[in-house]
């Protein structure tokens, strides 16, 4: 019995790769010294899978950013704008991935967009009819001598030449981007002819796009390039691996492939009996991927080997690996380095497993098999067995309260009291807004002071009273700035916020938090997403007194910020007892419950933001329904309860949205603030054939970006929206929160803003 890992966190055990880059960016640190961070952690991972005798240890699954990023520029597929900025990798690379201004260089950053389901962003590809690719970059093939210089025998992982191309976007008319794959294989050819000359013998190929709807020419693509790379290379042994889903339709294409080993992610689906009953070829191993790679919950034993025995007793023990489902990138690093138990209760700890954790449940499930280390094997399976025993009938979980309280949900518990026309109406004379009003998405620059203030009243080193009145001075400085440039709807800048998610699981019940639970969202943003082990209601009010307070110094309107349930739930790692509707309407309750207390103090604008609304959308279209209908009510449930005059906004990022853009209308929000600036502007394609009926704000500048765009291209990005949207329902707004930003940038960002809406207004009062 084999075992293997599809890959690790890179981000290091405390977020070292953060704090290294973060302190090149600022011009602190020297990029060899960030190469060097980069170095250690690589070095420390495969360690890791040594010491649990990890059979197939992956190398190329570090990256400094993101690894489509980093395939990209293997590829040579750098867009034409960043042409003066290839003789520094380190700089186009990074240019590629966040834009770059400075003097005699102002370059705009890639378009971003989530890795499949999960809350990983990746960058996307840029493709044109002419495109050439190149072997640009060597980084594979270094990652791999540099394991075998440390003794460490790697399988090399790639993203697949058909992923790469679907996950890309055509930036002109008149071709698709799967016709490029006769331009990109023989790249790919080269960089195989490096690996095996380097001593590879095994590389595993990630096609995550098996896991999609695919159209019969995609199909051919896979066909084309794996049946090419067995024929030039008959000595390679070729792993492929999808994840996050089931072949479903694609078994057929993947069981005729040359291939020798298929990967299955069993943790997100059900489907080994159909690949064991399917025309699998007699010398394919299958890697059955048993250790959800994708949550924090206990892998439980019993389960796994079922599941193993059945594969084993199909076609033998000789062709069955076990493995992580996926890469454990999605998964916090050490579940040793949590001593905290009033934030993370002992009474969870044990049913728990962070990435090295998981990696040591695959070396016990291995153990186990193969009866090697009898007498460890048999107490590891019986501790196992013990702790889900005890976690089903634990009180911590159960609330009867709150299950009867979602039984009775009823239909008009998730509906406004009017159709939005009216509510229009009513809102417009209550709140008295300019044509083209503007606002931001919540959170203001999240300083060194604010950071260090917020960690030492947590750490006791602060009292309560001195951090209140510094987040007070903060929220009022906010509020005198929003003023004077001229801003409508203004924020109190979140201050006293961690996360967006965070934040409010800390003051829900059935929540629990980490000190060192990071994940990598993108490039060096990194989220503590907190664990969902029991039923969840708000025991009191949670933004109220900071939003009363920052209402108290303007007579501006001021918003109520707020995270949706379905971010929530989604930025959540969630329990796996219950089905996540369930807990998604326990959230949507509690939220509903703060929406109500602020309007009763007096707030006329609520933000709940639903940035991950699109994130858990099913991979197969078949199943999106019934998802975007339970997603669309959860919202409603939390905001309907307010008056018509009340009104309620959202927020959308860094997802396609325009194949949903239908379900996006049934949340009935009153105003949705929506990024578009990375993809100029691309989701108003869904504008052509739905009209939209609300009120919207299409983000006008990426901040996450350093670079601050021209009055003239937000006001161009407006004019764009205004020839699908009517001037009376369009809103100005940055795409995102404005939290990672400095000061400066995000100051000299927003008077530009400001100026675009009042230019607007002259240009349409004329």
């Amino acid at each position: 019995m084999k075992t293997k890992v599809l890959g690790l966190p890179r981000i290091g055990r405390k977020r070292e790769l953060k704090k290294a880059l973060e302190s090149y960016w600022k011009g602190n640190t020297t990029i060899d010294e960030v190469v060097a961070v980069g170095a250690t952690i690589r070095k420390e991972n495969w360690q890791l899978l040594r010491k649990q005798e990890i059979d197939f240890i992956p190398s190329n699954d570090f990256s400094f950013y993101d690894q489509v990023l980093d395939m990209s520029l293997t590829l040579g597929c750098i867009p034409k704008r960043y042409e003066a900025l290839k003789e520094n990798h380190f700089d186009l690379y990074f240019a590629m991935a966040r834009g770059a201004q400075r003097e005699g260089i102002d370059v705009t950053a890639m378009e971003m967009t989530k890795w499949f389901n999960t809350n990983y962003h990746y960058i996307v590809p840029e493709f044109y009819k002419e495109q050439t690719f190149s072997w640009f970059s060597e980084k594979i093939i270094d990652e791999y001598n540099e394991a075998k210089s440390l003794g460490v025998d790697t399988t090399p992982v790639l993203l697949g030449p058909v992923s790469f191309l679907l996950l890309g976007k055509e930036k002109e008319e008149g071709f698709h981007r799967i016709s490029l794959l006769d331009r990109l294989l023989p790249v790919y050819q080269q960089i195989i002819t490096g690996l095996l000359y380097s001593g590879a013998t095994h590389i595993q190929f990630d096609e995550p796009c098996l896991a999609l709807d695919l159209q019969p020419e995609e199909k051919k693509a896979i066909t084309q390039t794996y049946f090419l790379l067995a024929e030039k290379f008959p000595q390679l042994k070729i792993v492929l691996a999808s994840y996050f889903g089931a072949y479903l339709d694609n078994l057929p294409t993947v069981t005729s492939l040359p291939i020798h080993v298929l990967h299955l992610d069993l943790c997100a689906s059900d489907e080994l009996d159909r690949v064991l009953d399917s025309n699998l070829k007699s010398d394919v191993i299958l890697s059955l991927g048993v250790v959800e790679g994708r949550n924090i919950w206990k892998n439980n034993y019993e389960k796994s080997i079922a599941t193993i025995y059945k594969a084993i007793e199909k076609i033998g023990e000789e062709r069955i690996w076990i493995s992580t489902s996926c890469s454990l990138l999605h998964a916090p690093y050490d579940l040793d380095l949590e001593k905290d138990h009033k934030k993370l209760p002992e009474a969870v700890l044990p049913w728990l497993a962070f990435a090295k954790q998981k990696v040591g449940e695959l070396h016990d499930l291995k153990s186990i098999i193969n009866k090697t280390e009898n007498t460890l094997a048999k107490t590891r399976l019986v501790e196992n067995k013990k702790a889900f025993n005890e976690k089903s009938i634990s009180e911590w979980i159960h609330n009867k309260a709150v299950k009867e309280r979602v039984a009775r949900l009823t239909v008009g518990d998730s509906e406004r009291k009017s159709i939005f026309k009216k509510r229009q109406e009513l809102q417009r004379t209550e709140l008295q807004l300019p044509l083209f009003p503007t606002t931001t998405i919540g959170s203001f620059p999240q300083t060194k002071e604010v950071r260090s203030w917020r960690s030492k009243y947590k750490k006791g080193l602060a009292s309560e009273a001195l951090y209140k009145d510094f987040i007070k001075e903060e929220i009022e400085e906010s509020i005198r700035f929003q003023e004077e440039i001229g801003l409508d709807v203004l924020v109190h800048g979140e201050f006293e916020r961690n996360d967006m998610v965070e934040y409010f699981g800390e003051q829900l019940e059935g929540f629990a938090f980490t000190d060192f639970g990071w994940v990598q969202s993108y490039g060096t943003r990194c989220v503590k997403p907190p664990i969902i082990y029991g039923d969840v209601f708000r025991p009191t009010a949670m933004t109220v007194d900071w939003t009363n307070f920052a209402q108290s110094l303007t007579t501006k309107l001021v918003k109520g910020m707020l995270t949706g349930p379905v971010t929530i739930l989604q930025w959540s790692f969630v329990r796996n007892d219950q089905p996540r509707e369930l807990t998604t309407k326990q959230i949507a309750l509690a939220i509903r419950d703060e929406v109500s207390d602020l309007e009763d103090n007096g707030i006329k604008v609520i933000q709940i933001d639903e940035p991950a609304f699109r994130e858990g959308l099913p991979l197969r279209e078949k199943d999106w329904k019934k998802y975007l209908e339970k997603a669309a009510e959860a919202f409603r449930i939390s905001a309907s309860i307010v008056a018509d005059e009340t009104q309620i906004h959202t927020h959308m990022c860094y997802s396609e949205f325009n194949n949903i853009i239908e379900s996006i209308a049934e949340m009935d929000a009153d105003v949705i603030t929506i990024e578009t600036s990375r993809s100029e502007m691309e989701l108003l394609e869904a504008f052509s054939d739905f009209k939209y009926p609300n009120e919207i704000g299409p983000g006008v500048y990426d901040i996450h970006s350093p670079r601050i765009p021209s009055v003239l291209e937000m006001k161009s990005l407006i004019e764009k929206a205004g020839t699908l949207i009517p001037n009376e329902n369009l809103w100005i707004n940055p795409d995102c929160g404005l939290k990672t930003r400095d000061w400066p940038e995000t100051k000299a960002a927003l008077k530009k803003l400001v100026s675009v809406a009042k230019e607007l207004r002259q240009e349409v009062l004329v």
